[in-house]
């Protein structure tokens, strides 16, 4: 997982001494510099933008750094990563949270507390699917069958969706009867 910190970029590409993220124009600085920064990253990298030094983040800045982001990454413009909110508080959260519904997009955050939270819209038995990953940190498609009682395919369809929607992790899983798709916490 790479770090990026928003307080740092925060201060280098507005070098304004304020630790808000407010209004669109500052939005757009820091998304444009951290698109820069994802284009280095290999495919396959968790980026964990961290929230652990921000004040506040407004509803604009929210829509134009995390939902243009989360946008672009679900259109393939970065190749193969994933986005994690970190170190997020309860404020900050709740304006993400509006700015990415509306878009009807999710993302996967990290909670101050270190707790793990979906934010955006996600419907119930994806929900469900994300909490069963969420508490073992990584399965199969037969784990998720076996201990929700569905089929396989349902199962399939279930993770491939939430890989698809980049809230998950999917990687090989080399197994003594085979290799398997395994979808783990990112």
């Amino acid at each position: 997982m790479t770090k990026y910190d928003l307080y740092k970029l925060l201060k280098e590409e507005l070098g304004n001494g304020s630790k808000d993220l407010v209004t669109r124009p500052s939005g757009e600085k820091i998304r444009r510099r951290i698109e820069r920064d994802i284009e280095k990253e290999p495919d396959g990298s968790v980026i964990a933008l961290d929230f652990s030094k921000i004040g506040v983040i407004d509803y604009s800045c929210a829509d134009e750094i995390i939902a243009k982001l989360v946008s672009r990454l679900l259109s393939g413009e970065y190749g193969d990563k994933y986005l994690l909110l970190s170190g997020l508080n309860e404020n900050q959260k709740e304006n993400i949270e509006v700015a990415v519904e509306r878009k009807d997009l999710a993302v996967m955050a990290e909670m101050t507390d270190g707790g793990r939270a979906v934010l955006g819209n996600l419907n119930s038995y994806l929900k469900d699917t994300l909490d069963f990953i969420i508490k073992k940190k990584k399965a199969t498609s037969k784990d998720l069958s076996d201990a929700k009682k569905i089929e396989a395919n349902t199962s399939g369809t279930r993770l491939l969706n939430l890989y698809k929607k980049r809230l998950v992790k999917r990687v090989e899983d080399i197994r003594s009867d085979g290799k398997v798709w395994a979808y783990e916490l990112l």
